[in-house]
């Protein structure tokens, strides 16, 4: 997609990477197949996307590269904790290549929201083994992030205006909140 993205437009001046999968269960309750594929689409998804449009920014010395991470990127919470490692991975990276590629001339953002009005609950995976210790944790958790679905704070079209005028601003910041 990145070779047919430039060959119409001739170059990709910015990257959003959004794309990403919830998972729900304490971290004892997630097998090791379902904490894989969280790291397989949220952290190793971005990487790969970095990766294919990396050369074009550097050979030309501009672009920039925005990483949605989460506000569980910066702080684990109950329920979903290899999730939060996901996210946390990606803010290492992006705190990394920030340092390697900015003096090339790419920048690099990371947007880290919270609750906003999506199906992100309902659509994410949930542990099949369920351990009643972790019930009021963890289940807790569980059954607060279903009972958001259409009832979270944010809006994700102003979210969307922020994260693009943050991009197109001069003086971009390295991350948004």
């Amino acid at each position: 997609m990145v070779e047919a993205a430039e060959a119409h437009f001739a170059r990709i001046d910015v990257l959003i990477n959004n794309a990403g999968i919830g998972f729900f269960g304490a971290v004892e309750e997630t097998a090791e197949s379902d904490a894989r594929r969280l790291l397989e689409v949220n952290f190793f998804g971005t990487a790969n996307m970095i990766h294919a449009v990396l050369p074009g920014m550097r050979a030309r010395r501009s672009g920039m590269i925005v990483n949605l991470t989460s506000i569980g990127g910066m702080v684990g919470f109950t329920g979903v904790g290899y999730y939060c490692a996901s996210k946390f991975a990606v803010e290492g990276l992006s705190d990394t290549l920030r340092k390697e590629v900015e003096p090339l001339g790419i920048k690099i953002m990371t947007v880290e929201p919270s609750g906003f009005r999506t199906e992100w609950p309902s659509s994410s995976g949930e542990a099949q083994t369920v351990i009643e210790d972790y019930d009021r944790m963890a289940g807790d958790a569980r059954r607060a992030y279903h009972a958001s679905v259409g009832h979270q704070r944010g809006n994700p079209a102003r979210a969307a205006e922020a994260i693009r005028e943050a991009a197109l601003a001069a003086q971009s910041s390295s991350r948004v909140l």
